[in-house]
């Protein structure tokens, strides 16, 4: 199984934690980095997370994504392709979804990732035929769910 986590998904740990909503999703992107690293999920990086990534202003949050990212990612969609995702990306901004969020779904719809991890509501509304778009705490249900602990 193959997954595509985005930039806000990635910081989620760095944010306040005394709202549940967000510690539930801190804990459940923690447990799915914890797949990553044991191999039961393969994960997918792109151009875009390095970009966005890149833009974070804060050098140890910056610093400790990137070294995940180069770490563990079993795929990584590079610039070479960065004009078929564009193409990707176009017709998801015509769903009103803004730039940056579409160039990473469409990341993991050129990458064939199975699933799209955020945490953000916006995007969490798009919804896309080629890749499930889920937040962390629905993707770790479903995983249980089909018996993938």
């Amino acid at each position: 199984m193959r997954i595509y986590m985005d930039n806000c998904c990635y910081n989620r740990p760095y944010d306040d934690q005394s709202q549940m909503r967000i510690h539930l999703e801190t804990e459940a992107k923690l447990h799915i980095q914890d797949m990553v690293k044991k191999g039961e999920v393969e994960l997918v990086a792109s151009f875009a997370l390095t970009y966005e990534n890149g833009k974070n202003r804060f050098a140890h949050k910056r610093k400790a994504i990137s070294q995940f990212m180069e770490a563990n990612a079993s795929y990584y969609v590079g610039m070479e392709n960065d004009k078929q995702v564009a193409e990707i990306a176009e017709a998801i901004k015509l769903t009103g979804v803004k730039d940056m969020d579409a160039f990473h779904v469409a990341c993991a719809i050129f990458s064939e990732s199975d699933f799209f991890i955020t945490t953000d509501d916006r995007v969490l509304k798009f919804q896309s035929e080629k890749v499930e778009i889920v937040n962390p705490v629905e993707f770790i249900r479903r995983k249980e769910e089909n018996g993938d602990e």
